[in-house]
């Protein structure tokens, strides 16, 4: 079974005077995550859902080794992500919609491309490339400059460069963000088979109804810590994952303060 730990991960950032301004604070360190800890495994799929400014998205670039945390680290099977960074990588997929692809190629120059990156067979990349391209319908885009695609066809080949190499651990932050509704169901729905395949995938959001369709267990982060982690029934009672967020918030606040 493919185990994916998170002991304990810090991050801090320095901020800036001129955001200081712009935030109202004075404070010219911010701690946005802070001891961040969960586990997630292979044939799951694992939520971390709280607001924009939660720690969300520091948290999946400390996970696929994009930053490194301040404390805390890490571990895929084991091995870890701050001491052995390279070994991670291999094995791991990360989507983000901060993705930059080449404008002035096409879907199947980057998709040749990134396999080529990966090392993958060029047999293996043709089968994976049909595969993917049926499955996400890129075909009848796949020789068009991806200046002239839409958000949601360029998400589509961000999502299926990112899972060339057929990784066992499987990150998305937003991964729904920016697609319509038809584009969004199709990424639910590769969401729920890269499970049935028996990858681990970890999915940040701040969408309640996505974790409700795709998720078995969730972390709820506010202010840069867990402050839930259980199964999705376990967490709701019989209410909507909303109101269970809403009810763990205001538990801690009393309600005082914007979400």
């Amino acid at each position: 079974m493919e185990i994916l730990k998170a002991e304990k991960l810090v991050k801090t950032f320095t901020i800036s005077e001129k955001q200081r301004k712009a935030l109202g604070i004075r404070d010219k360190k911010k701690v946005a995550v802070d001891g961040v800890s969960f586990i997630a495994k292979s044939g799951e799929v694992f939520g971390l859902i709280g607001p924009n400014g939660a720690g969300k998205t520091t948290t999946m670039r400390m996970l696929a080794t994009l930053i490194a945390p301040d404390s805390g680290d890490a571990l895929y099977n084991d091995v870890s992500a701050v001491k052995s960074p390279e070994k991670i990588r291999s094995q791991l997929a990360f989507l983000t919609t901060d993705l930059k692809l080449d404008m002035k190629s096409t879907p199947n120059i980057m998709f040749d491309f990134f396999a080529k990156l990966y090392h993958v067979p060029e047999d293996a990349a043709e089968k994976r490339k049909k595969a993917l391209f049926d499955e996400f319908g890129i075909n009848q885009f796949a020789d068009t400059t991806i200046s002239k695609l839409s958000q949601g066809q360029r998400q589509k080949v961000s999502l299926v460069i990112s899972v060339i190499h057929d990784p066992k651990f499987v990150i998305f932050d937003e991964p729904t963000n920016g697609l319509d509704i038809i584009a969004a169901r199709e990424v639910r729905e590769f969401i729920l088979n890269m499970k049935r395949s028996g990858k681990c995938v970890i999915i940040s959001t701040h969408l309640f109804d996505l974790v409700e369709k795709v998720c078995d267990r969730a972390a709820m982060i506010m202010d840069g810590k867990i402050v839930a982690d259980d199964t999705l029934e376990n967490l709701m009672q019989g209410r909507s994952l909303e109101d269970a967020f809403y009810d763990i918030y205001t538990s801690r606040t009393g309600g005082n303060d914007e979400v």
